[in-house]
């Protein structure tokens, strides 16, 4: 399948390579506003440069991955799916539910589908992680925790402005991955209560092109609360640009059995260990290859192909999308949030896979 990408900044780089780990599919061309940007990505991975709209135009391209800063992800999402074409979104789905709805919903009306990041769910350590709680490893999951904690970007990122506008922040940032994996693992949330703060006013950017930039944070930079799932889990989870150091694991599910601990759901490999009641802390076998960036695009791709429904889609992003938000929600409103969207599980990736397959 040939496909294009808008939006040629930092994270692009990474589905180029990935796209060379296959033959599902190939990246025909490139857009960016800059368009410095796009010749420079085109060039370096034998790609052609375009417009957005000469992009959209090209009956060739089938789907279109869409790189674009977070509060432009539905405009240009809905841009691709009026051109007649897929569209895979960098996460997260969008900046608020109405908006993300009308994506998915326009997207039925036209017979096209959503794809979103996070693809991490799909490499060796969450899908894993997943095989291990359905195995009965841990029985039935009671609690747990999930926490990504530091910061923020200012301090390495060439561009770090958007981090701290509305649509950036450690939830919609770093939450996708976090909430992503737990749906994977336990499926949909039920409801949210939180309390969530911004501990500074403005950030100062460190990186060598920016130095000594301020940055004014528009959004909330610590959110902290609890989510019950459908399946009567609850997990308490901490987004955090607002620490310096911390110590605390990334996610952990305590079941009736055992506990397990889970990899770091930004990253696509990691351990996973079980400790089964009264014994010790055992490293498990992992049947998965780990993949990159890139695996949820061909899962698409190969999904659109034979029929199935795709892993990374438009309704678990959504749902996601929904979890997320409502932190701030109930921290406003110092109520519970109950989640109006559900979503399935996706179906696991078949064990004896070789990297960069998917089935």
């Amino acid at each position: 399948m040939k496909i294009g990408i808008i939006g040629c900044g930092n994270i692009s780089s990474a589905y180029f390579e990935g796209a060379r780990k296959t033959d599902i599919l190939e990246i025909k061309a490139c857009a960016d506003l800059r368009m410095e940007a796009a010749h420079a990505q085109a060039e370096k991975y034998n790609s052609h440069a375009y417009s957005v709209d000469q992009l959209l135009g090209d009956s060739e391209i089938e789907l279109v991955v869409n790189l674009t800063i977070p509060r432009a992800h539905v405009d240009v999402g809905l841009q691709v799916l009026e051109a007649g074409k897929h569209v895979y979104s960098e996460k997260p789905l969008g900046v608020d539910t109405k908006s993300g709805k009308q994506l998915i919903d326009t997207a039925a009306e036209k017979g096209l589908r959503v794809g979103s990041a996070p693809d991490t769910f799909l490499g060796a350590g969450i899908q894993t992680s997943r095989q291990t709680l359905d195995a009965g490893k841990i029985g039935r999951p009671i609690a747990g925790s999930a926490f990504m904690c530091g910061h923020g970007p200012e301090g390495w990122h060439p561009n770090p402005a958007f981090f701290y506008d509305i649509g950036g922040g450690p939830m919609l940032d770093m939450g996708p991955y976090y909430v992503t994996a737990l749906v994977n693992i336990l499926g949909p949330v039920k409801r949210v209560a939180a309390i969530t703060t911004k501990g500074f006013e403005e950030r100062i950017a460190t990186s060598q092109a920016l130095h000594g930039l301020r940055i004014p944070v528009e959004i909330t930079t610590h959110l902290t609360g609890t989510l019950e799932f459908q399946n009567g889990a609850i997990i308490t989870m901490i987004m955090s640009f607002d620490m310096w150091q911390h110590s605390l694991p990334c996610i952990e599910i305590y079941g009736e059995t055992g506990s397990m601990t889970v990899p770091d759901p930004n990253g696509f490999g990691g351990p996973v260990h079980v400790c089964p009641a009264g014994g010790d802390w055992e490293e498990q076998e992992i049947p998965f290859p780990n993949n990159a960036r890139m695996i949820g695009v061909i899962d698409m791709v190969s999904a659109i192909r034979s029929g199935r429904t795709h892993r990374a889609n438009g309704v678990l992003a959504y749902h996601v999308l929904e979890v997320m938000l409502a932190f701030d929600k109930s921290s406003e409103t110092g109520e519970h949030v109950e989640i109006e969207s559900t979503t399935e599980r996706p179906e696991p990736v078949p064990v004896g896979l070789k990297e960069w397959e998917i089935d």
